[in-house]
């Protein structure tokens, strides 16, 4: 049996099936926080700066931690290699609650090494409007209603070790965990051609809509292969199993596709290809996913008009990244 990677933010409350150092400004139009009990601070924490956080003045990791009461830092990504990388990842308290505020990064080999950073980390926002809310959908009373991410500079494969740095209630907190730095991925980078392949479509499932698609309702997703559409028209490829995810992104981040495409689909096609074939985990990976060589799930491409990449996203992403990724396919 032939099951997907999991990232660490699983142990942190998320099991089951659910479906640079600029300053990061809040994005404007964003009603769907509206009424959420700690809306106020996931919009401050989508403001941040690196100023917001101390400077590292040559300190270590472990020097910058000392004194900062601990919370549980769950990474929502898993592929980095050497360069500039985005790094995802929950934060939670003691009793297992999200804790939001503003939010930075430092980085370093080893935690008695030299730290890089800080390195902003805003959150992003999962919960999208009413109408393009499923089952399993990030709901504005849920227990995660946003998620961090941050890009920051990997110099070269290894472990590195990690600290986040998170301001809530007038208090500092830190967290920390680690991640592994590969030398490449065979994965589609920014630039590059991906493969053309051919991704289900109601009419190949010959009207079945639930045989592709787990979400509840089944999205409208589903018209065009992609193999027939990359390199004529910018394209939003995403893949993602609502119903047999190993976390609680893949729900949330199929609405999201839903409501960009509201918003962005006169202008680019956007697919959601199921991760499973015949939605049963122990038959594998469905041929798109075993092309784009993906380990893990969800992921988001956008392609350009050109046919190739524009942005990609793995892991858990909010309604700001994916906004970014589709207009990075539109320039």
């Amino acid at each position: 049996m032939r099951r997907l990677a999991i990232t660490s933010l699983v142990a942190l409350a998320l099991a089951g099936c659910g479906g640079d150092t600029k300053s990061q400004e809040t994005p404007k139009g964003d009603d769907a926080l509206a009424g959420v009990e700690f809306g106020d601070a996931i919009r401050s924490a989508r403001s941040v700066r690196a100023a917001d956080f101390p400077a590292t003045r040559g300190r270590t990791l472990q020097q910058i931690a000392e004194g900062l009461p601990s919370i549980q830092l769950g990474p929502a990504t898993s592929v980095f290699t050497p360069g500039t990388n985005r790094l995802a990842f929950g934060l939670l308290d003691q009793t297992n609650t999200f804790v939001y505020g503003k939010t930075g990064v430092y980085l370093a080999p080893a935690p008695d090494a030299k730290a890089l950073g800080p390195f902003p980390a805003p959150a992003d926002p999962l919960v999208v409007e009413p109408a393009f809310r499923s089952r399993g959908a990030a709901d504005p009373a849920g227990e995660i209603a946003a998620i961090y991410h941050a890009r920051v500079d990997l110099p070269r494969p290894g472990t590195w070790y990690v600290l986040a740095v998170t301001r809530s209630q007038g208090k500092m907190f830190g967290a920390s965990s680690s991640i592994e730095v590969k030398r490449s991925d065979p994965i589609p980078a920014v630039g590059e051609k991906p493969p053309r392949v051919e991704t289900e479509t109601l009419a190949s499932a010959g009207g079945d809509i639930e045989s592709i698609d787990t979400r509840v309702p089944p999205s409208d997703m589903h018209e065009s292969s992609f193999r027939d559409v990359v390199g004529e028209k910018p394209v939003a490829l995403l893949f993602a199993t609502p119903r047999l995810c190993q976390t609680r992104v893949c729900g949330p981040v199929v609405d999201i596709a839903a409501q960009m495409k509201s918003e962005y689909g006169e202008r680019m096609e956007f697919i959601h290809q199921e991760v499973y074939v015949d939605n049963d985990i122990s038959k594998g990976l469905r041929p798109p996913l075993e092309a784009f060589s993906l380990q893990t799930e969800p992921w988001l491409f956008t392609i350009d008009a050109d046919g190739r990449v524009a942005a990609r996203l793995e892991g858990s992403f909010g309604i700001d990244e994916f906004r970014e990724a589709v207009e990075a396919a539109l320039r």
